[in-house]
């Protein structure tokens, strides 16, 4: 095989092949092992793809990944079976013998599932900080994984590594923006962080309730994607049309000359109507409670709560 076709066939690998260019020297066939003695793997082997024991493979403590389902994991140990590893896994040599696992956590247990003895692994040097960035951006690389998950890597990859969004997004290949967005769903209340893991809403709904800086209002308008099954633009068009609606009259009181006990009243019918309520209170005791709605079937949402 050519340079020319070994560079195209490294191509659309993941993060298998960005592991592997970060080595010393490049692999040049991943499906093929070389078959050095297991005296001299030690010496011989960084760099390169070799088999190496099961039994010699300990799984990365920082891998962030805690959770594999049972069933891919049958069917992929059942294709290794016939077809065995087309990607090898990627891991450090440690100073006992044995070897930590960098990448691939899924292809080692399902290989184990298989009752293989031996599985191909590309060898390369990493301390433990390299070791752990790795881990945390290869867990980035799957299709499955949750906006909520992506947000919380992110944020660990930040804190951890005292890295700017900026930064971020050039070493996951994201732009500022995009990680800007994601990390804003970590300060989602749990009533829409749960709606978000249950798929009940998408990631660009939750991004747009993320803008919202009242918890009443995102409750609000979360109950209305649910109940009117509102797409991503007719939400950011909801959103807008509330914005751009009339002032509030100026002769109204201000939220803000309440007394804390009503401030109190005012937040506890928030939280009942899931809608921006104002309660307003002059001097002399009188007033008035204000219940937005934004459609009949939000105003029907609103009569089955005052009937129940």
């Amino acid at each position: 095989m050519s340079k020319k076709q070994n560079k195209k066939a490294a191509l659309g690998k993941g993060i298998g092949a960005l592991l592997s260019s970060m080595g010393n020297d490049p692999i040049n066939n991943p499906t093929e092992p070389i078959n050095i003695p297991p005296e001299k793997i030690e010496q011989d082997a960084t760099g390169s793809v070799v088999e190496i024991p099961l039994e010699k493979v300990e799984v990365n403590p920082h891998q962030p990944r805690k959770n594999f389902d049972a069933g891919a994991l049958t069917e992929l140990s059942e294709s290794i079976a016939i077809h065995g590893i087309i990607q090898p896994i990627t891991v450090r040599r440690m100073g006992d013998g044995t070897y930590q696992l960098i990448s691939g956590e899924r292809r080692l247990r399902a290989s184990k599932l298989a009752k293989l003895d031996t599985i191909p692994a590309y060898i390369r040097e990493a301390d433990d900080k390299a070791m752990q960035e790795m881990a945390l951006i290869e867990n980035l690389q799957r299709e499955d994984l949750s906006p909520m998950e992506v947000a919380t890597t992110y944020k660990l990859l930040i804190d951890k590594y005292n890295l700017t969004q900026e930064e971020l997004g050039t070493r996951v290949n994201k732009s500022r923006v995009s990680i800007t967005q994601i990390l804003s769903l970590l300060s989602l209340p749990p009533s829409i962080i749960e709606a978000l893991n249950t798929q009940m809403i998408s990631r660009g709904h939750a991004i747009i309730l993320a803008r919202e800086e009242d918890s009443a209002l995102q409750l609000m308008l979360l109950n209305r994607v649910v109940n009117e099954k509102l797409s991503v633009r007719a939400l950011e068009q909801a959103v807008a049309n509330m914005k751009n609606g009339p002032a509030t009259s100026s002769k109204a009181t201000p939220t803000n000359s309440l007394g804390s006990e009503y401030k109190d009243v005012q937040e506890n019918l928030k939280d009942f109507f899931g809608a921006k309520v104002q309660l307003k209170r002059k001097s002399n005791g009188k007033g008035q409670i204000v219940i937005p709605f934004s459609s009949d079937r939000d105003l029907n949402r609103l009569l089955d709560l005052l009937e129940n």
